[in-house]
């Protein structure tokens, strides 16, 4: 009799497991929006227990490459219109999805006990200021925006040799944070991050507006819940979680 107890309430336990999560939706995201979507998730999941959000970030090229080549991802939201567009011609995406759901900026920031003084773009020029670092323009977009800033301001050409490419956003703001560079260009939100760790030096004017794009993709079997969480990311709730995090209405 206990034995049948036992086995009653396994297959019971297994059974309510299983029914905590009927749906599960899996989210490819910018490297930027990393503690924002992680705090939107954990706000839809409440809401939705039956609902399971994975999460997976990094540079939004990367993200997409991992899309194009079968990774299960039901939602792609890129911190630029570029890796986008790469989605969409590689037909990744589903454009009539395609909505831009937050603004950024791109700032220059510096370790907290900095030992060079910087206020301006100007002072990048200084032979004291030996390592920059911004994302690899090729992959990461705060590095396309950046590079196509100093382009314009006619400053990339002095910088160019001090520059040590990241890989992602995150990990150009941890050279930052460890004083492994003199300075770093970053998004804003990233910086406010680790606002106790770093010093924001300047707001940089690109010569395009930082706009995030999410849409859902076209993989086959894509979730069922991937235009409700798509939706709630545009809801008055997701806005509001994404705003603490210092992202704007686009």
């Amino acid at each position: 009799m206990n034995f049948k107890r036992l086995a009653l309430s396994t297959v019971f336990s297994f059974a309510a497991l299983t029914a905590a999560h009927a749906a599960e939706v899996t989210v490819g995201a910018a490297a930027s929006l990393t503690n924002a979507f992680k705090a939107v998730a954990e706000q839809y999941e409440s809401e939705n227990p039956d609902v399971k959000v994975n999460l997976t970030f990094g540079a939004s090229d990367v993200v997409l490459q991992q899309i194009l080549n079968g990774a299960p991802i039901d939602i792609f939201a890129s911190a630029d219109q570029k890796s986008m567009d790469k989605a969409a011609e590689g037909k990744a995406i589903d454009p009539a999805t395609r909505t831009d759901f937050v603004r950024n900026e791109v700032v220059l920031i510096t370790p907290k006990d900095a030992s060079v003084e910087i206020k301006s773009l100007a002072d990048l020029k200084n032979e004291k200021v030996t390592r920059i670092t911004i994302g690899n323009p090729e992959t990461v977009p705060v590095g396309r925006y950046t590079k196509a800033s100093l382009e314009k301001s006619g400053d990339w050409a002095a910088v160019e040799s001090k520059l040590l490419m990241a890989q992602n956003v995150r990990q150009a703001l941890d050279y930052v944070v460890r004083g492994e560079v003199d300075a770093g260009f970053v998004f804003g939100t990233d910086a406010a991050v680790a606002a106790d760790k770093v010093n924001k030096v300047l707001s940089v004017e690109t010569p395009e507006p930082v706009l995030y794009p999410i849409s859902l993709t076209t993989r086959d079997k894509r979730s069922e819940k991937a235009q409700e969480f798509k939706d709630y990311v545009l809801s008055g709730k997701g806005q509001e979680i994404l705003a603490r995090f210092g992202f704007q209405k686009p």
